[in-house]
């Protein structure tokens, strides 16, 4: 078939002008848009590289498709296809569709950081014109597919950096997205596809709808163009296609940038399509464009194998791409698009009928996975030969009345049973009745919107309307179910030889489990690691696993890794298989999943952002999954570089609680302490007691992280002066702090208690003068609060901190106690909600086990205090030291350690127990103490 001569659609041409001319009563914008539209058409017709429109993800367009690539056998197939995504379309085959072609980056130059991770998708059904094209001209020997659109780097250079990285052919999210997981497995990718046609003229889009009396734009392109053009011949399904792009074009609104990145990329793929030819010598005619019927129309310049070569293409960014395949869905196509729900499933089914009715022989990937096996070998088309020139099938098109499709009624009883059925399976009361009722309503609503046949959108309405209840009874309401019925979202899968490097390993590595890992769904593996040693590797790479992966992807049930400790049975909820986009990302990252932890670990620490506690996390991490002593070392000297550029105390709880436990791993599993914890117990000890005093006045230090950081002095203090600090560094920072708030002053008493400061008997006579006082009542909650705290760092005031609370509930009279208890309680809860267990363990001590008992107990605190008895004198000669005289080698021994040149003495002369008569208050004070205990 050869180009369109010079004037073939010039009586068109003269129809048009004569209607916009009665329309409009003389010649106006009306007569240039439409003739205008014309220009466009019989432009792309008269091109020698020949020119195929699409729509994206339309049956119509995949079965002119393969009509067309089997009449001329095209030598070359340009594909409007980002550039750098070719080399990934010969593993389509080891796919099941719908997959999406995927351009990631993480480590991202010249863009605005807060971009990363880049991501670029395009996705690819087995109902698509470009599928065909691909499946062509990779199984016909001789045939070069070329991708001729502007790279995935091209896609954010052409994006203004003030602006957050959006869809780059503008479009809004249309429509309320599917609420199913399966809608999300784009993620939040930047989504490119071959044939975006749609109105672009809002008061356009809507006047379609209104007067097509339809809801959503795929329900009127479904009706009024998939319909019409599925049996339409090549230069008709073209024309019209050309007509359609040209009319969008011409009466969208003027969005300069919007347009100009459409402009440019027709200019990009025309300068690529020209240095091919120029290269290669390839004719023309040899040669097939596909592109979207919007970009067919196009009038820049560039346009045609003799347009300019103007064009300067920019070079790529010094960004590093990874290329992949990753599954995809109808619902996550229709919600990156804006299509209505179920659209692409109807538009598979109806491909499915379209081959069926037209005897179209479509093209199929050798050894595509996933699909029906032909039963005989297709036949050899025959040789490409010169068609007669193109002639105007426009007019006939426009001219010709539709053709009203006669209604299939078993067609329809057959939808009206299935959907009762799976409505009743999925909880709704319905009956053979609503069945008949949705078969007649189906056949209303399309007698209203002028349809002879109901259509599936016709369809769900009438379902919805018949079948649907207030509350839905299970998890999918009845216009899902027409959505599966019509023919499901079918969910992709990369197959295992098209899967990264990295992917691949995590299989071959979990192969001991026997569990198809590929497939979707959640699996329960059973590891039995005291009787299958083996095990263990699989465990550890489940650990690192649910580590880089998403929630859910690997959720184990039972068992744990914690530092020195190791299960000999866990349980596992697996779901690689829903989560395959994620792990074949985390294949972008490296060759390996210790690799990517390793990487994750060190920009983790290494980022701006990163605090002490996130350091000191990513070294517990290191240790725990990766058991790397030097990642380890490095991540903790670089924990010391990040401490002391700290200037607030917020991190500090995380800190005291991270140290704590590596400490206590260490201590157990190695012969002496890392250097680089050594160093940061005395950094910490120093840095902390500088930052004391402020810290106890600060308004934006809280309480606990206060308390956090005397537990670090106070528990690291023995660590830290055998290091050689300084303990009177801790006493002036105590000594310099004032605080004025009653729950800091709490928490200095604590302190002073500790360090020895200030004696128990004035702390309890502080807290009896609060409660004495009643203007210090209401504040009385926060002092509690303060000593809750408290127990971090001085976990010996417990019993004193049950004291104070039951002295108030005692003291206080009801007037008092009632007004005060809420704030008591939430005081409680929001300060001291992880040292509750420690009171509650104390009172338990103090108070009595038996209601019987409550009413003759007396408080430790009330009973009285014993004065201090004058010892009697022993009896000289008898007890210990008799003993000690008849057996002297011991205390001969022990003296010799120590040092003591000194004999024994007499029994008559006088010894300690004289001492003791003449100085009886130590002993007194002792007796009295250890009879408190």
């Amino acid at each position: 078939m050869t180009a369109a001569p010079a004037g073939t659609f010039d009586p068109l041409r003269a129809q048009l002008q004569e209607a916009a001319a009665s329309f409009a009563g003389g010649p106006d914008a009306l007569q240039a848009i439409l003739l205008g539209i014309v220009d466009d058409v019989d432009r792309a017709v008269r091109e020698p590289l020949e020119i195929f429109p699409v729509c994206h993800h339309s049956p119509a367009s995949a079965v002119a498709m393969a009509r067309r690539l089997r009449e001329k056998q095209p030598k070359v197939v340009y594909l409007e296809l980002c550039e750098d995504m070719a080399p990934l379309l010969t593993e389509l085959r080891n796919c099941r569709l719908p997959v999406a072609v995927q351009a990631f980056a993480t480590e991202i130059d010249g863009f605005p950081a807060d971009w990363a991770p880049l991501s670029v998708v395009a996705p690819i059904t087995e109902a698509s014109a470009e599928y065909q094209a691909i499946a062509y001209a990779l199984d016909t020997p001789g045939v070069e597919l070329v991708l001729v659109d502007r790279s995935s780097d091209h896609v954010f250079q052409w994006q203004p950096h003030d602006a957050e990285p959006t869809d780059p052919d503008g479009r809004a999210d249309q429509g309320t997205a599917p609420a199913e997981e399966e809608a999300a497995l784009h993620g939040d990718a930047v989504g490119v596809e071959i044939g975006d046609l749609r109105p672009r003229f809002a008061e356009l889009e809507e006047h379609l709808l209104r007067h097509g009396k339809v809801r959503h734009w795929s329900e009127w392109w479904h009706q009024y163009v998939e319909v019409p053009l599925g049996d339409s011949d090549h230069d008709t399904y073209r024309q019209v296609m050309l007509l359609i792009g040209s009319l969008f074009r011409r009466l969208a609104p003027g969005d300069p940038r919007r347009v100009t990145v459409d402009e440019d990329r027709e200019r990009y793929m025309w300068t690529r399509m020209r240095e091919h030819l120029a290269a290669t010598g390839t004719d023309p005619a040899d040669c097939l464009y596909v592109c979207g019927a919007f970009h067919a129309a196009s009038r820049v310049a560039e346009f045609g194998v003799a347009g300019s070569d103007t064009f300067a293409i920019t070079p790529r960014s010094a960004t590093r791409w990874q290329h992949g395949l990753i599954p995809s869905s109808h619902a996550a196509i229709e919600a990156q698009f804006g299509l209505a729900g179920g659209s692409v499933s109807i538009a598979a089914t109806l491909w499915a009928k379209n081959l069926k009715r037209t005897k179209v022989q479509p093209y199929r990937l050798a050894g595509q996975v996933g699909g029906a096996k032909s039963a005989r070998k297709a036949a050899a088309a025959p040789a490409p030969v010169a068609g007669p020139p193109q002639t105007d099938r426009l007019s006939g098109f426009l001219q010709r009345p539709p053709v009203l499709d006669t209604l299939d009624e078993a067609e329809l009883l057959g939808w009206s049973v299935d959907i009762v059925r799976a409505a009743r399976r999925n909880g709704y009361l319905a009956s053979t009745a609503d069945a008949i009722s949705v078969f007649e309503t189906s056949v209303l609503l399309a007698g209203m919107r002028d349809r002879a046949k109901p259509t599936p959108y016709d369809f769900q309405d009438a379902a919805v309307t018949c079948i649907e209840k207030d509350t839905v009874p299970g998890r999918r309401d009845v216009r899902r179910l027409v959505e599966i019925m019509m023919g499901g979202d079918r969910i992709g899968q990369v197959g295992y030889d098209a899967l990264p490097p990295l992917a691949r390993d995590v299989h071959d590595r979990l192969a001991p489990l026997g569990l198809r890992l590929e497939q979707r769904g959640v699996q329960r593996a059973l590891l039995d690691i005291a009787s299958r040693p083996e095990l263990a590797k699989c465990s550890d790479v489940l650990w690192m696993l649910r580590y880089l992966l998403p929630d859910g992807a690997a959720r184990p049930i039972m068992g744990e890794r914690k530092l020195g400790e190791r299960s000999i049975q866990e349980s596992w909820d697996l779901s690689l298989g829903t989560h395959q986009r994620a792990l074949i990302e985390l294949g972008y990252e490296g060759v390996g999943i210790e690799q990517v932890l390793e990487q994750r670990l060190r920009r983790k620490a290494y980022g701006p952002q990163a605090t002490t506690a996130a350091v000191l996390e990513a070294v517990e991490d290191a240790t725990l999954h990766l058991r790397s002593r030097r990642l380890a070392d490095e991540l903790g000297r670089h924990a010391l570089e990040v401490l002391a550029t700290e200037r607030s105390v917020d991190g500090a709880p995380e800190v005291l609680r991270r140290i704590r436990r590596l400490l206590a791993y260490y201590r157990t599993s190695e012969p002496v302490l890392p250097a680089w914890i050594e160093s940061f117990v005395k950094a910490g000890y120093a840095h902390y007691c500088t930052l004391l005093p402020t810290a106890f006045t600060d308004e934006d230090a809280t309480v606990r992280q206060v308390a956090a950081m005397l537990g670090f002095l106070f528990s690291m203090e023995s660590l830290a002066l055998s290091l050689g600090c300084d303990r009177t560094q801790l006493e002036l920072a105590v000594a310099q702090s004032h605080p004025e708030e009653p729950s800091r002053v709490a928490l200095l008493w604590a302190a002073q208690v500790q360090l020895g400061r200030l004696p128990r008997a004035e702390l309890r006579s502080r807290c009896d003068a609060l409660l004495a006082n009643p203007l210090a009542l209401p504040a009385y909650p926060r002092y509690l609060s303060g000593f809750v705290q408290a127990l971090e760092p001085v976990p010996g005031l417990t019993d004193f901190v049950v004291e104070a609370v039951s002295q108030a509930f005692g003291r206080l009279p009801d007037g008092v106690l009632l007004p005060w208890l809420p704030t008591l309680i939430t005081s409680l809860r929001a300060g001291g909600a992880d040292l509750a267990p420690l009171l509650i363990r104390e009172a338990g001590r103090i108070f009595p086990g038996r209601l019987a008992a409550l009413d003759t107990w007396v408080p430790p605190w009330r009973a009285p205090q014993p004065a201090p008895a004058a010892l009697r004198p022993t009896r000289r000669g008898a007890g210990g030291s008799a003993l000690l005289a008849a057996h002297p080698a011991a205390c001969d021994a022990l003296a010799g350690l120590l040092g003591c040149d000194g004999g024994w003495q007499s029994p008559d002369a006088p010894g300690g127990a004289a001492l003791l008569t003449r100085h009886p208050d130590a002993a007194g004070a002792l007796e009295a103490l250890l009879a408190t205990c």
